[in-house]
Order: structure tokens, then C-alpha cells, then sequence
């Protein structure tokens, strides 16, 4: 969804434009992350997709998975969020949405739960640097069954690595 947005000021009783804001270019993320074992193969996976003027699921933009070799779920949730948000900062987005089913790294995300664990902590970080390229990022918590697309793109990544 593309808005233009113009602000304007009085001076003297006049109206006149001071700037306009950059155009918001926005696009839904579908993060997700997934071992065979915990921890085991691992993969992450995101899929962006357009949001319809009512709000819905367009068409898909963008799939982008990442192998990690060993690796904790965790882990690879993070990884799924950290490839989405540099696809998205490729494609040109400045506003995105994120639609995760790790409730941990949602919470985490939103300063909900502190990160503990030193490995997550790296991860939270490179999200955090992530964030700053955009105008807005929100972080939301979804059911599983809501985020297939990115589930099915974490086991695609697995399968082609382990060659199944």
C-alpha cells in the first residue's frame, strides 16, 4: 500500500507545504524458522507478499530461505526474520509487517522478554540494526496455520540442503 503524505504550515495566515514525507511502500512478512532435531539441521525462511487495499494478502514478492547447518529452532526463527527484513530492505520497502509464530521472538522483538541466551542475543541485535533502514517495523504474533508459506519455504531449504 503506497500513501502519499503531505504536511503543511501557517504562516501569517497563509498555508503553505513544508515537506512532503517520503512515499510508505508497504509490504507483509511471513518469518519462520525450523530443526530437525533441536538442535539440528536448520533452516530460515520469510515470505513477503503485497497487502491489498483492504488490508489482505496480495502476491507474493518474495521467497528467500537460508540454510544453517546445526542450529537451534530459535536460531533459525531469527535467521527467517533477519532474511525477510534484508529482502525487503532490497526490494525498496520502508514499511514492514511481521508475521511470526515464535511467540519468544515476537515478545522478545517488542521488549516484551528480555534475550538471555548469547546466541539469540547476536541475532536480536543484527534484527535490531535491520529495523533502522525502515520508516516502521512491527513485529506480530500469528498461529501456526497462518504461516504456512514461510513454514513450507524453512523445509523447502532444509530439503535442498540435505538433499531430500
Amino acid at each position: 500500500m503506497t500513501v502519499p503524505r503531505m504536511l503543511f504550515g501557517v504562516c501569517g495566515g497563509f498555508l503553505f507545504d513544508t515537506l512532503w514525507a517520503p512515499m510508505e511502500k508497504a509490504i507483509r512478512m511471513y518469518a519462520d524458522g525450523g530443526a530437525r532435531g533441536n538442535p539440528g539441521p536448520a533452516a530460515g525462511g520469510s515470505v513477503l507478499v503485497k497487502i491489498d487495499d483492504d488490508g489482505m494478502d496480495g502476491d507474493v514478492v518474495a521467497e528467500v530461505g537460508k540454510y544453517l547447518g546445526t542450529a537451534t529452532n530459535n536460531q533459525a526463527e531469527y535467521t527467517g526474520i533477519i532474511i525477510g527484513l534484508e529482502k525487503a530492505k532490497e526490494l525498496g520497502y520502508n514499511v514492514v509487517e511481521c508475521r511470526l509464530d515464535s511467540e519468544l521472538a515476537v515478545k522478545q522483538l517488542n521488549g516484551e522478554y528480555r534475550v538471555k541466551n548469547p546466541e539469540l542475543a547476536k541475532l536480536f541485535l543484527v534484527v535490531h540494526n535491520l529495523r533502522t533502514h525502515f520508516r516502521k517495523v512491527t513485529f506480530t504474533h500469528v498461529r501456526r496455520e497462518y504461516n504456512k508459506r514461510a513454514d513450507a519455504m524453512v523445509n523447502k531449504t532444509i530439503d535442498a540442503a540435505l538433499q531430500l
